[in-house]
């Protein structure tokens, strides 16, 4: 970092380049909008260059901004983990860990998790961002997130990325109690049932569409969920079926209006993985966080 750059400019630049307006960065982070206005033009004098387009519902990142958003993220989010590093190995504890979750791992493990860590470490803030993979690639890259426990595909490897294999878990097609297609045994039944799913872009889903594919047969995916909550109280509630995890079809409370069908044909087995940057090394709460997930993964 050139001497001549002061963390304060980067921080207001990724903060209203998070925010998409000066304003609304001024409300997140307690700064007068004449302070981060001052600072990010000072900033974009230091790097001779515009950083943001100014339109009448805010700001825009121009190419040169985005690519130094993306080096500014990074370095905020390297000396933020680097401070807490000190901070807990001089048993000060406080600090925050940041990890993403599957929908299904969302449901079941990390509940326990993350009350054990709080019972042992009742100081550290935590920060859950659940979903799919794919919508956690970019906070992972930035280290906005230390670490997600995730399904992937190996078609789209992400090089900047390691991933640690942690559990198996089956899936199944499920349809609501009393449904018409309750006594199906196989996928041609279903094809021209409506379907629900998470986004396609998910990878143990991408993964059922080339399935599905390899038998001439296409479902008809009429409506998308991007979240788990949404795909499975349409279930519940409708004639539309999907995919969850047995964890969260045998659930008392979330798998009570459900039914799994005894397909003869098994879906294929979806494998979790923690999943991290390569290059960077968590703190030591955020170790410990990994340790019990691979723990209650077990």
């Amino acid at each position: 970092m050139s001497a001549n750059l002061k963390l304060h400019q980067l921080r207001a630049f990724v903060d209203v380049a998070r925010q998409g307006s000066i304003r609304a960065a001024s409300r997140l982070s307690g700064l007068s909008q004449p302070a981060l206005t001052k600072a990010i033009q000072e900033l974009e004098r230091e790097l001779g260059a515009k950083l943001f387009i100014r339109r009448q519902q805010g700001v825009v990142l121009t190419d040169i901004g985005d690519n130094f958003f993306r080096h500014a993220s990074l370095v905020l989010a390297e000396l933020r983990v680097a401070e807490e590093d000190i901070q807990q190995r001089l048993g000060l504890g406080g600090g925050q860990v940041n990890i993403g979750v599957g929908g299904s791992v969302a449901r079941t493990i990390m509940p326990q998790v993350i009350n054990q860590f709080h019972r042992e470490y009742p100081l550290v803030k935590v920060r859950i961002v659940e979903g799919q993979l794919v919508s956690m690639v970019h906070e992972l890259r930035q280290g906005a997130l230390d670490f997600t426990i995730n399904t992937y595909d190996q078609s789209h490897l992400d090089q900047e990325l390691m991933y640690e294999r942690m559990m198996e878990r089956e899936y199944k097609v499920v349809v609501r109690k009393g449904h018409p297609l309750e006594k199906a045994r196989s996928l041609a039944e279903l094809q021209q049932a409506d379907w629900t799913m998470p986004t396609p872009k998910g990878s143990y889903y991408r993964l059922l569409h080339d399935l599905f594919g390899e038998r001439g047969m296409a479902p008809k995916i009429v409506v998308t969920c991007e979240t788990f909550m949404a795909c499975t109280s349409l279930v519940a509630q409708s004639d539309f079926i999907s995919i969850l995890s047995v964890d969260v079809i045998d659930d008392p409370i979330l798998g009570r209006s459900l039914v799994a069908l005894a397909l003869d044909d098994p879906l294929p087995k979806a494998i979790f993985y923690l999943i991290q940057r390569k290059d960077t090394t968590l703190t030591p709460m955020s170790s410990y966080m990994a340790q019990l997930f691979r723990r209650y993964c077990q």
